[in-house]
């Protein structure tokens, strides 16, 4: 049959294919004969290979693998659920053949002044950031210590800045507003990144978290923008954020970096990031 093959795969660390493409599946909310369909398989095909009745072939899993849109991470990962080697390299950002990616983040980055923009990982800790942030987060004290606080020794985690009580959750006047999608986004993200849930897991538990936003409704509103509205030392600064990523990644590590740029929602806050920045 097409896209099965006999010979045994070799040893993986990870869960069963069957059981993995099936939580990926359900994870989008599609039935096998969505999958089947977008695959372009045959539902009885796909129900074997789920169950582990058949073994796919390295194309299969690929094909599978595109049709549920999967990131690159997840991709290698389902690969060697079935006994294959990950298709998509891991370099680090610092790699000279990564140096076109490093300078597209700078690029966009620095065209972004006076307004504040950064960079993140899947799990939302802090890969950089422009002049402008950090101005920002100087507003209401040293961002350093602020840092300090809320991350200790860790990497700079954005997730937990925005919702731990001595990050920026105090100063954020609309935190029911956006918190849902905010939150909801990121338990999306989980379902299939262990490390976005750990994150997750711990901004959950901090104190003075309103109880009801603790309860993640995963179909929470998919808000084109997120508004925020920060009061700060009696300044009020509103900004909505867009998120880019790279359209065709080839790389891991690429393919797991968001660039969030923040615009200012009003006269009054454009006004305040230029005054910011001196121009």
């Amino acid at each position: 049959m097409a896209g099965m093959q006999t010979a045994s795969p070799t040893h993986s660390d990870e869960a069963p294919f069957g059981r993995m493409l099936r939580d990926c599946r359900r994870a989008r909310r599609l039935s096998q004969l969505d999958l089947a369909l977008n695959a372009e398989v045959s539902q009885r095909h796909l129900s074997f290979l789920e169950s582990g009745r058949a073994r796919p072939s390295r194309e299969m899993v690929v094909q599978l693998a595109v049709a549920l849109d999967l990131p690159l991470r997840e991709r290698n990962r389902l690969l060697q659920s079935a006994g294959y080697a990950g298709l998509y390299p891991q370099r680090r950002l610092e790699a000279a053949d990564m140096q076109p990616v490093q300078t597209a983040l700078d690029l966009l980055l620095s065209h972004h002044e006076p307004y504040p923009a950064i960079v993140v990982d899947r799990a939302w800790n802090l890969v950089s950031a422009n002049p402008a942030m950090g101005r920002v987060l100087a507003i209401p004290g040293d961002p350093e210590a602020r840092w300090r606080a809320v991350c200790g020794d860790g990497p700079r985690n954005v997730l937990k800045m925005t919702f731990h009580p001595e990050g920026l959750c105090p100063l954020i006047a609309n935190l029911e507003e956006i918190a849902p999608p905010f939150l909801a986004r990121t338990a999306r993200e989980a379902l299939e990144h262990p490390e976005v849930q750990d994150v997750l897991d711990e901004v959950l538990r901090y104190p003075g978290l309103p109880s009801k936003l603790r309860h993640i409704d995963l179909e929470a509103s998919r808000l084109p923008v997120l508004p925020m509205h920060y009061r700060i030392n009696g300044i009020d600064l509103r900004l909505f954020t867009m998120m880019t990523t790279f359209g065709t990644p080839q790389d891991v590590t690429a393919d797991d970096l968001r660039v969030e740029s923040f615009f200012p929602a009003d006269d009054g806050s454009a006004a305040l990031l230029r005054a910011l920045a001196g121009t």
